[in-house]
Parts: structure tokens; sequence; C-alpha cells
């Protein structure tokens, strides 16, 4: 094709029609956008499952796309109740949703069981309302041991992972000797694919240990699972499909965020998967043009845990206190989470990637008790040069100079406020300043752990 011919397409698709004149898409319907998301807008840990549940009851399925049991979300029940979650979704609460693990999600079948046994156990039925995909690969103790492995073979560049084997799972999926929940209804070949995947790691990491013995063990032990996962296992991409041909309402709960996130992360001290909009798509099985509106969760301040550049972070006794305040330790892992001021230069980015239509500010709250709170506007390099963008590089990101803005504090409780105006108005101030700098409304404010500490702007 010609560089004329290209020219001519474009100026076409331009203009609205193909290269005759005519629509791309004459007697394409308009697609209903019936899949909304949660998306996580920073390092994770923003408070994404609390909004999934507070909104679960307006939708008919609450679907995870990506991750593992990696993930952690905590929410609290109509009674107070706290419940962590880590692979099933945040809906689970709801009786009448139906909650989705996808195909971009890796399963590791014990957790998942301990999981739901810890729901059952406080009053949560999961029968019939939690359905797996079939395509979702299996994560086995062994993923979890080549991480630990994996990890100590790094020594002092260490990612600082869950060493939940989330990443040597997907791994094996990016391999192609992974096996999927599809296999456990094939049991006659199921020991000899999970041979190959035993072999591999003992011949990759020398302090792995295989033996025949343990394939036995191991198969029979998913010969156990099998039969009880059975009712869970799905085709999702025909359900989810169907459901949207049925007009139904779908909500995607991200696991991790967008700065973990594989390729558009603080690579490599990511994820394995992809916790922005594009895993929705690939993900679930869906297509883009049936989304709708994407929330994008991001707290006040800024956390990460494991390693990594982290611009705006806190050290000594600053980043103890808002650590404390807003007690900064991981759901999963029990990790202690490194604290600093919100970064707009990594919320712009994320906004960007993935077109929120809102912003769900979290933990706002937390803030209270400070004269002043810093907001990093912008970067610069260290020879004062304005950069435009977030850096991809990490040689760069890691010396950059944070320009902060500084607004005045509210130094007053607001855990009891549940309307907008009622907010401080220097609180106001921080909430409007942030949409001012980003360019996306912030339509949910949160000032509090429980499930009605929430201001709708």
């Amino acid at each position: 094709m010609s560089i004329s011919t290209l020219n001519h397409l474009a100026a076409a698709a331009a203009a609205g029609g193909g290269g005759n004149g005519k629509p791309l898409s004459p007697a394409a319907p308009a697609a209903p956008r019936s899949v909304s998301g949660v998306l996580g807008s920073q390092w994770g840990d923003e408070g994404k499952g609390k909004l999934v549940d507070v909104l679960a009851p307006r939708f008919d399925i609450v679907a995870r796309c990506q991750g593992g049991a990696n993930a952690g979300h905590t929410i609290y029940n109509s009674e107070g109740k706290k419940f962590a979650l880590h692979l099933v979704p945040s809906g689970i609460l709801h009786e009448g949703t139906l909650c989705v693990v996808g195909n971009g999600a890796v399963i590791h079948v014990p957790g998942f069981f301990e999981e739901i046994d810890g729901l059952e156990s406080n009053g949560v039925s999961c029968n019939g309302r939690i359905l797996v995909s079939d395509r979702a690969h299996l994560l086995f103790d062994l993923h979890q041991v080549v991480d630990g492995l994996r990890e100590a073979e790094l020594e002092n560049s260490f990612i600082g992972t869950t060493k939940r084997g989330i990443g040597p799972c997907y791994s094996s999926k990016v391999t192609r000797n992974g096996l999927r929940v599809c296999d456990l209804r094939n049991m006659d070949t199921f020991g000899d694919k999970l041979d190959v995947l035993f072999k591999d790691a003992a011949s990759r990491f020398q302090g792995f240990e295989y033996s025949k013995s343990m394939l036995k063990q191991e198969v029979e032990r998913y010969k156990r699972f099998a039969e009880r996962l059975e009712p869970f296992i799905a085709d999702t991409v025909h359900v989810l499909n169907e459901s949207i041909q049925q007009k139904k309402k779908i909500l995607v709960e991200g696991g991790q965020a967008t700065m973990l996130d594989i390729d558009f992360g603080t690579y490599p001290f990511v994820t394995s998967s992809s916790p922005s909009a594009g895993g929705i798509c690939t993900g679930l099985g869906i297509a883009p043009r049936v989304i709708g509106d994407l929330i994008g969760v991001v707290k006040a301040y800024t956390s990460r845990v494991g390693s990594g550049p982290f611009p705006t972070e806190l050290f000594g006794e600053e980043g103890d206190r808002l650590r404390k305040a807003g007690m900064e330790f991981g759901t999963t892992t029990g990790r202690p989470r490194r604290c600093g001021w919100l970064d707009i230069v990594a919320l712009k980015y994320c906004c960007q990637i993935n077109g929120f239509s809102s912003l769900n500010l979290t933990k706002l709250d937390v803030l209270s008790d400070l004269p002043e709170i810093k907001v990093g506007i912008s970067y610069n390099t260290t020879d004062g040069q304005k950069l435009q963008s977030f850096p991809g590089d990490l040689d760069t990101l890691e010396k950059v100079q944070v320009n902060y803005e500084v607004l005045p504090g509210w130094q007053s409780d607001i855990s009891s406020v549940r309307s907008y105006n009622e907010l401080p108005q220097a609180a106001r101030r921080y909430v409007e300043r942030i949409e001012e700098l980003v360019g996306v409304p912030v339509h949910y404010i949160g000032v509090g752990p429980g499930r009605d500490a929430l201001i709708y702007k």
C-alpha cells in the first residue's frame, strides 16, 4: 500500500468515513456500555475493595480480571464486621451479586477454598455465586517455592514480591508450560503436564527438591480439588458476553494498580499482570466498546510496598506518623507500607492511561492532624529541567527532584462528615486542587474504613 493511499485512508477516517468516503461501520449499532471498572491509580492498597462493595448492589456481576491472591481487599459488612478478601471479588457480601474470577487471573486452589471456607463460616453464602474461568491458570505451591528462591537469588536487588507465586505462575503461562483450570477436567493427562512443570523448576533452581513421590502426592491432592472446584468452573467469556447481550451490569474490580502494571509501572518493581484498563478486555474476554465508566481509586497521600522508586516518599518520623495514622500494613502480607505525599505526576499518568471518568479519593481523614499538606506537582531532572511526563527509565525516576505545593491542613476530625459541604474549607480546597491538577473530577471521598464512611461529591 502506497504512502498516498495510507494518507487518504487516515484523512477519511479522521473525517468519519472509510477510503471511499463512506462510514467505517455504517450498520453497526452503538454498543451498550454495560461494563464499569474500579481500578487502582497508585501502587496498590488504595481502598478499591470498599468502593466495589459500596457499588456492588447496583450491578449484577462483579469480576476480577487479573492477579491472584497477592491482592488484598479489606471490606466491612453492614454490621461493621471486617473481611479480608484476596481472590474472591468484593461483591460477595451482596447476595444478589454473581462474582466472576476471569481468565486473566491465576488461581491457587487451596487458598481459594480457604477463602470460601472463611466466608461461609462467617455467614456469607458462596454456593452458586462464584464462577472461575476454565481458562485461568493454576498457581501451585511449587510456584510459591520458586518465588522465594528467585527473590533469594536476586539478593540486594530483590523485587519485594508477596512470595505468593504470582510471578512464577505468569511465567509458566507465558512460557506455555502452565496448567489451566480446564486441565482439572482431564486428570488422565494432568500428571504428565505437572511433571513438566516440576522438572522445569528443578532444572532452574538448585534449591528446588523434586521426586516422583512428590508428583504422585500432588496429583492425588488435585484430584480431590478438581471434584470440589467443578461447580465453580465455567466458560466465563461466554457467561460475561451473554450477560452483556442481556443488558446486565458488570463491575470490574482491579487488583494492584497502574503503577504496578507490567507495561506501565515502575518496571521491574511491578506485578506480573495488567491492572490498568487494557487488562479488563484481555482478562475477561470482552470488547473495548462495551466498557463505560472507569473509576480511579487514589489515596489522599501515597503508599507502596516492596522495592522500587518512590519520588514523594517520607522517611523517619514523618513517614512513621503517616503510616501509623493510616494503619498502613498490607492486607495480604502484613508488611509495613512505605508512605509519602500525593504524587500528582504519577496520578496524571495513570489517568491518561486509563481514561478515568472520575476518582475516588480515599483516606482523606488520615491527613486531619497535619498543619500543612504537601502535594508533588512536577519533577525536575538533576540539572533543573522540568520533565514533561512520568519517566519510564528508573535511573531517571530515582534521581528526580520533586516540586511541591504546600496546602493548609484542616486539623479537625472529619471521620463523621457525610456531606461534602460539611467538610472544612481547607479539606475541600485540597480535594478541588487535586481535581484542578489532574483534570478528573473526584466523585467519592473516603473518610474512614467503614462502609458508610463515604462522601458523594
